[in-house]
């Protein structure tokens, strides 16, 4: 899965607002280093961004998510915790939602995701949340979210679970949680897994987000060795390598 983040503030340095221009050919030469699915967003999920208006995130995705529609050979995601920017992006061409905040924000995702009957990311959040036992917390939380994903009508086989690395977890915890992500396979769903340039790669190897490749390459072999089926990632070229070439060792796929 490649980023593709439109906003003035992403975490790692990419952003490209008011730039439909370049956001549509980044896309482009994601899918031609071997992305399977582009993830768009229109607002920053680190901790000290501010706030964004659902119109003024439509504003920034839609324009981009027309253009790129029909035009890939690969799915475009919406990376939103808003039911109506969801709503309106699968109506321009979005074929997945991805919620960081596990439907804690807007439980109507649901919804949008069972009308479309499209696949929906499902993110273990633990922001202004206190946790000790982090593996058991996060399987809670997604349990519950998976809960009210099959009322809404979501089938089984749409929902993707994710760990929520870096969203409320200290350097321990999400350590662990790569460690033990194999327990969250076992709750019978694919898992993504989000680790590209972040914080936990840079307090382990001390190094700024533009240099944390090496330690994002790290968490990506492990996880899939524990089982994750997508990786989110800002290098395409690279990670889609490494995701190969652990496939061929993990998974005997060629």
């Amino acid at each position: 899965m490649g980023i593709l983040n439109i906003t003035p503030d992403s975490f790692s340095g990419d952003g490209l607002l008011n730039l439909t221009e370049e956001a549509v050919s980044r896309a482009r030469r994601f899918v031609a280093e071997g992305a399977d699915i582009i993830d768009i967003g229109g607002e920053s999920t680190r901790p000290s961004s501010a706030p964004v208006s659902g119109e003024e995130e439509l504003e920034r995705v839609i324009p981009v998510l027309e253009r790129l529609s029909g035009q890939l050979s690969v799915p475009l995601s919406i990376d939103t915790s808003k039911s109506e920017v969801a709503r309106r992006a699968v109506a321009a061409g979005a074929r997945m939602i991805n919620d960081v905040w596990g439907l804690k924000q807007d439980a109507a995702l649901a919804d949008v995701a069972a009308e479309a009957g499209v696949p929906l990311v499902l993110a273990a959040n633990e922001r202004d949340t206190q946790v000790r036992d982090i593996v058991r917390q996060v399987i809670a939380d997604l349990k519950e979210a998976i809960k009210i994903a099959r009322k809404a009508g979501v089938p089984e086989e749409n929902i993707i679970l994710d760990p929520g690395i870096g969203f409320g977890k200290t350097l321990e915890q999400n350590l662990e949680l790569i460690d033990r992500l194999a327990e969250l396979k076992a709750l019978g769903h694919p898992v993504l897994l989000g680790t590209s340039r972040k914080s936990v790669i840079g307090l382990v190897l001390d190094l700024p987000v533009e240099k944390r490749l090496l330690g994002t390459a790290a968490t990506n072999a492990i996880g899939i060795a524990n089982g994750a089926d997508i990786i989110r990632v800002h290098e395409v070229k690279e990670m889609a390598q490494l995701a190969k070439m652990c496939d061929a060792i993990v998974r005997r796929k060629k």
